[in-house]
């Protein structure tokens, strides 16, 4: 389709049936974060602003830390700065200064909000290097009450899902489309889990349950090429290459032990190597989900047979 600015872009016309896969795909099985189990603004803003440029398995041990520390604005907000600064530090979680911003939108919620935070993005806003990423990414997580969130991985999957241009209004408008009403928290936790743990730079689509397979131009074509990945062969080398491979040799071979396999589809095939049993177990079982093979276990071997 094209949006209001004349861009082409896809969305398929089953627009609730995507929402309600991806939804249902993040419900049933999502990594679990201490942030995600809150509704409390403080502590999402404190994550937020910890958050940039740092990974999150190291926000979480600091986050819990800081929170013990200061559990609430008020606590934050009496301490003095050069103590928080001095965690930041010690914590490396990068730039001083967001301490400091943190440490006074702090004082700003208990000396001009009544210790209240505001509820919607444009009131975040007014809070001391809250910048509209984060202002909205508090408002959908703590109020439910935000705009859809588009930072790197939204917009890989925006990319490469429904062929978005790499245009920062383009995602914007995409990611918007797409959000269902009034379902911003679970949504952008979802949508941000997909391209974190599924549609990453070397995308999982098979192993990783991608709900979206079904409506995905990169896994239609095999070019997962993406704003923050190199363009890349559509096809050589792909995961679909191998498992039309593997449907080739079973069905002239009948059936094959995991090894016999493994060397019959690709020519660098080690057991132990990279691309090696525990490869290719993965693409098998992806192709036993799909009811494509059937898997036996064999004096000791992994036995392999087409689903006829």
């Amino acid at each position: 389709m094209s949006d209001a600015d004349g861009e082409d872009w896809t969305l398929p016309e089953t627009l609730e049936a995507v929402q309600t896969a991806l939804v249902e795909w993040y419900e049933a099985d999502h990594r679990s974060y201490p942030w995600r189990e809150t509704d409390d603004p403080y502590a999402i803003l404190v994550c937020e602003v910890m958050s940039q440029q740092t990974q999150l398995e190291r926000v979480e041990t600091a986050w819990a830390a800081f929170l013990e520390r200061w559990p609430t604005t008020a606590d934050l907000a009496a301490a003095a700065r050069a103590d928080v600064v001095g965690f930041w530090s010690s914590h490396s979680l990068g730039y001083n200064n967001r301490a400091k911003y943190l440490h006074e939108a702090a004082r700003q919620v208990e000396g001009e909000f009544d210790g209240e935070f505001p509820e919607t993005p444009e009131g975040l806003q007014e809070l001391m290097g809250v910048g509209p990423y984060t202002a909205n990414a508090v408002a959908s997580f703590a109020f439910d009450n935000g705009d859809a969130v588009v930072d790197t991985n939204v917009k890989r999957v925006c990319y490469r899902a429904f062929s978005v241009p790499d245009d920062d209004g383009a995602f914007e408008r995409a990611a918007n489309t797409l959000l269902p009403a009034g379902r911003s928290r679970v949504w952008n936790n979802a949508i941000m889990e997909l391209g974190g743990v599924v549609c990453r730079k070397r995308p999982r689509c098979d192993e990783g349950g991608c709900p979206w397979r079904e409506w995905c131009d990169a896994y239609e074509s095999g070019d997962f090429t993406a704003p923050d990945v190199p363009t890349q062969s559509a096809f050589e080398g792909s995961r679909r290459q191998f498992r039309g491979r593997v449907i080739r040799t079973l069905d002239e071979y009948d059936e094959l032990t995991l090894d016999t396999l493994g060397h019959r589809i690709r020519v660098d095939y080690t057991p132990d190597g990279e691309y090696g049993r525990d490869w290719l177990s993965e693409l098998l079982t992806d192709l036993a989900d799909d009811d494509l093979v059937t898997l036996t276990e064999r004096d000791g071997d992994t036995v392999a047979r087409l689903r006829r």
